[in-house]
């Protein structure tokens, strides 16, 4: 396998299969691609897609609890917390008590959190741009909007 099939650069013969009509098939081959590609990105911030999605709500502004962190991200609260510990061991988040329900945590990003998030954002911008790069403005907004109404309609 060269290193251009492995992040799905080339069309391998078994493409011409039914298979590869299935939109689960091609949604989680997408995916897989995509976290190769991602986690290579964002090596020099010593992120991985996983702590790369906390840190980058905890600088949405929209103060995430750990419970919505967990829920948004299909991952598993322990997953959550582990990950938010990392961040927070890292300087780039931190813990408040919820402002509506003070038995809950809130992640905010730190000041350095927000500038290793930039730099972070930078090479996922650019990795999809590179994995997307058969697709014109246009489909690759179709394709955004696509999805997210698939997953929020």
């Amino acid at each position: 396998m060269t290193i251009g099939d492995a992040v799905g650069t080339t069309q391998p013969r078994l493409a011409q299969a039914s298979i590869a009509d299935d939109i689960g098939l091609l949604l989680a081959k997408l995916h897989a691609v995509g976290s190769v590609r991602n986690n290579r990105a964002l090596a020099d911030v010593q992120l991985r897609e996983r702590s790369y999605s906390v840190l980058r709500l905890a600088c949405s502004g929209l103060e995430p609890t750990q419970r919505e962190l967990a829920e948004f991200l299909s991952l598993d609260p322990s997953q959550i917390v582990a990950l938010v510990d990392e961040l927070e061991r890292r300087g780039l988040v931190v813990r408040e008590q919820g402002r509506t329900d003070r038995r809950q945590k809130i992640v905010l990003g730190t000041p350095e959190g927000e500038r290793i998030h930039a730099q972070a954002l930078a090479a996922v911008r650019a990795s999809e741009r590179d994995q997307l790069a058969a697709l014109d403005d246009e489909e690759e907004a179709t394709l955004r909007a696509l999805l997210r109404r698939a997953l929020w309609h």
